[in-house]
C-alpha cells in the first residue's frame, strides 16, 4: 500500500516556486510579510513572486487601494486583491500565454502588546487554474488562537501557504482542499469560521456546504450564512445586535416553528434594553440535530433541504457544534458585545436544560452552566407545550423539576430570566415535524394545513425531505 506523508511548510511553497506557471503577486497588512516570506526562504521564488507589498500606512493604503470602512475587512481583502491581480493582468501580458496568475492578500490584526484583542483577520487569493482562463477566488476569516503574536504571524504564514498550494493542487477535491488548510497547524492555534469558494471553475461548489464541513471538521464551532445562502462572517453579523436564537430540527419548518418565532420576536423587542431596530433573529441547527441517528451520518441533500427552506422564508440560519444551549449562549455573547440575547424554547426543552447529566464535566456542574446561560443580558422564553397529548397546557405555571432544582427554576423565573411566551397560538400545539414526515412518506392528506405556505410549494416543487408528488 503506497503511504502518501504530508508536506511540511516550506515543501509546499517549494513545489509552488518550482512549477513554472504559477506566478503573482503577495500583498499583506497587519502582521508582516510572513506568507511572502515562507516562498522567499523555500528558494527558488522568482520563479512565482512577481511582487510583494505591505502598504502599512493608511494614507499610502487608501491611495493604492482606495477607502473602505475598516481595514481589516472582507471589502478591504476584495480591493486589496481586485488591485493587484488587474496589475498582473495588465503589466505582465506577455506572460499570460504561460502563466496561471494569482494575487493573494491578507489584512490582520494579530495580538497587541497588552493582548486585550483578539488576533483575526482576513486572506483571499484571486487565482486562474490555467493560462488566460477566468479568474476565481478563495476568501476565509481566521481567528488566531496563539498567546503570543509572533506565534499568531507564524501560523498566518503557514496558513497562507496552504490555502495557495490548495487553490492549485486540490481544487478538483474540497473535502482535499479543506484538509490541506488545516496541514503543519497543532489543534487549536487557527480558527476558520468563513470560507467562500466561487468563480467559473467552481460553479458546482454550494458554499453552504463548505460552512458545514468547516463545523464538521471541527475548523470552527460555527459557521454562518444570510437570507440570500450567502456565507456569513458570525463576528460581523453579530457586532452590537440583540440576538433572538431558536434552535431546532426545522425538518420541515411548521407552523409552530413560525408561531414561535414571531411571538417571542414581538416580546422580545418589548424589552427595555433592547432596540427593535438592532435586533438579529438565528435560526440554528446543531450538528447533533442534522445527523441521522440510526446512520451517525449527516446527509448533505437534507441539510441543503432545510437551509433553503429556512432561506426562503427570511431566515438568518447558524449551524454550530454546541450540544448545550449555555455555550451557544457563550459564543453568542463573546461576539455581540453584552447586547441583550433571547433564546427562545418549548417547555420540554427547558427540562432538558435542567438534566444534571449535561454537566457533569463541568467542576461547578449545572451552576457553572448557569452562570452562563443565564447571563446578565440573557432571558428565556419559554413557549406552551400539550402535557401528554393532553388539552392541558404545560408553561412555566405548572413546571415540574425535581424538589432539590425547582428552587433554582423559581429563583430564575421571579428574577425574570425565564418567562412565559404571550399569544402563541394553542390551536397548532398538535403539530409535530415527525408526524409530518410520516404523513408526507404515506401520501396522506392534511400535512399541507400544518406548514407555512411557502414551505409547502418548496417541498411540492422541489421535493424536499423525499417527498414524491402522486402521479
Amino acid at each position: 500500500m503506497e503511504i502518501f506523508r504530508e508536506l511540511t511548510t516550506k515543501e509546499k511553497a517549494l513545489q509552488i516556486n518550482l512549477d513554472s506557471s504559477i506566478y503573482g503577486s503577495f500583498a499583506e497588512i497587519g502582521a508582516g510579510q510572513e506568507i511572502a516570506a515562507n516562498f522567499f526562504k523555500a528558494g527558488g521564488a522568482s520563479g512565482t513572486v512577481a511582487k510583494t507589498m505591505s502598504a502599512y500606512d493608511m494614507t499610502f493604503s487608501d491611495a493604492i487601494y482606495g477607502k473602505s470602512g475598516r481595514y481589516v475587512s472582507e471589502d478591504r481583502l476584495l480591493l486589496m486583491i481586485t488591485k493587484e491581480f488587474g496589475l498582473l493582468q495588465r503589466r505582465l501580458s506577455k506572460r499570460a500565454k504561460e502563466s496561471r496568475f494569482f494575487a493573494l492578500a491578507n489584512t490582520v490584526e494579530t495580538l497587541n502588546y497588552r493582548r486585550t484583542n483578539q488576533g483575526q483577520g482576513w486572506i483571499g487569493v484571486r487565482f486562474q487554474l490555467r493560462p488566460k482562463g477566468p479568474a476565481n477566488d478563495c476568501v476565509l476569516h481566521i481567528n488566531l488562537h496563539d498567546n503570543d503574536a509572533l506565534w499568531q504571524q507564524q501560523a498566518l504564514g503557514i496558513v497562507g501557504v496552504n490555502l495557495l498550494y490548495a487553490c492549485y493542487f486540490a481544487s478538483g477535491d474540497i473535502d482535499k482542499f479543506l484538509q490541506i488548510l488545516m496541514q503543519n497547524l497543532s489543534p487549536g492555534r487557527i480558527e476558520i469560521d468563513m470560507l467562500r469558494l466561487e468563480g467559473p471553475d467552481f460553479s458546482e461548489v454550494d458554499n453552504r456546504l463548505l460552512a458545514l464541513k468547516l463545523v464538521k471538521n471541527g475548523f470552527t464551532d460555527a459557521a454562518m450564512f444570510g437570507p440570500d445562502s450567502k456565507v456569513l462572517q458570525p463576528a460581523d453579523v453579530l457586532y452590537k445586535k440583540h440576538v433572538l436564537l431558536i434552535r431546532g430540527r426545522f425538518r420541515p419548518v411548521t407552523r409552530v416553528h413560525m408561531d414561535m418565532y414571531k411571538v417571542a420576536l414581538d416580546q422580545f423587542k418589548e424589552e427595555p434594553d433592547v432596540d427593535p431596530e438592532k435586533v438579529l433573529s438565528l435560526f440554528e441547527l446543531t450538528l447533533n440535530a442534522l445527523t441521522d441517528p440510526e446512520q451517525g451520518l449527516i446527509d448533505d441533500r437534507d441539510f441543503l433541504d432545510r437551509v433553503d427552506v429556512l432561506c426562503q422564508l427570511g431566515q438568518t440560519v447558524l449551524i454550530s457544534n454546541y450540544k448545550e444551549y449555555y455555550r451557544m449562549v457563550n459564543y453568542l455573547y463573546h461576539h455581540n458585545r453584552n447586547r441583550k440575547i433571547g433564546v427562545v424554547m418549548g417547555t420540554f426543552s427547558l427540562e432538558d436544560i435542567f438534566d444534571e447529566k449535561y454537566y457533569t464535566h463541568l467542576k461547578g456542574g449545572i451552576l457553572e452552566a448557569f452562570g452562563a446561560l443565564f447571563g446578565t443580558d440573557v432571558k428565556v422564553y419559554i413557549y406552551p407545550s400539550r402535557k401528554d397529548y393532553s388539552e392541558e397546557l404545560y408553561t412555566c405555571d405548572n413546571f415540574e423539576l425535581p424538589p432539590e432544582q425547582f428552587s433554582l427554576f423559581r429563583y430564575l423565573f421571579d428574577n425574570n430570566k425565564i418567562e412565559d411566551i404571550q399569544g402563541a397560538d394553542l390551536d397548532l400545539l398538535h403539530i409535530i415535524s415527525n408526524d409530518i414526515l410520516d404523513q408526507m412518506k404515506d401520501s396522506r392528506d392534511g400535512w399541507e394545513n400544518q406548514l407555512p405556505g411557502q414551505v409547502v410549494d418548496m417541498i411540492k416543487t422541489k421535493g424536499l425531505f423525499g417527498f414524491k408528488a402522486l402521479n
